[in-house]
């Protein structure tokens, strides 16, 4: 199970502040700063529900396009030795390096969401 809110393809934390005795959360994956809380997990799914919306209707009031999470591009720093391996394989297999990265990261993902019993919803 997963300790992060889903609504489209934004998503979001869930934590429990002492300070303010309540449950809380940011939105992640976007450079704006989105945060919600309530009193129980219902009302914290519902804020963060509503705070995605306005984000979304504010951007579209000011004609902008709101932040997309998880573009699909990140940099990744990997040993020298692994650098060489995946790039051996890549040329080897007539694949570009990311398509290479892209298939090993998908392999892991697809094995560690049979052995937590999930189906790949991503």
């Amino acid at each position: 199970m997963s300790d992060l809110l889903v609504c489209d393809m934004y998503n979001g934390t869930v934590e429990y502040s002492k300070k303010k005795g309540c449950l809380v959360g940011k939105v992640i994956g976007i450079k704006k700063n989105i945060e919600y809380e309530g009193d129980t997990l219902a009302e914290l799914e519902e804020a963060f529900r509503d705070k995605i919306s306005s984000y979304i209707k504010e951007c579209g009031k000011q004609g902008i396009a709101p932040e997309q999470p998880y573009k699909g591009s990140f940099n990744i720093r990997i040993s020298p030795a692994l650098h060489r391996q995946i790039a051996i394989y890549a040329i080897e297999h007539k694949k570009s390096l990311n398509a290479a990265v892209e298939e090993a990261i998908q392999q892991y993902m697809d094995q560690e969401n049979k052995k937590a019993g999930k189906e790949n919803r991503w």
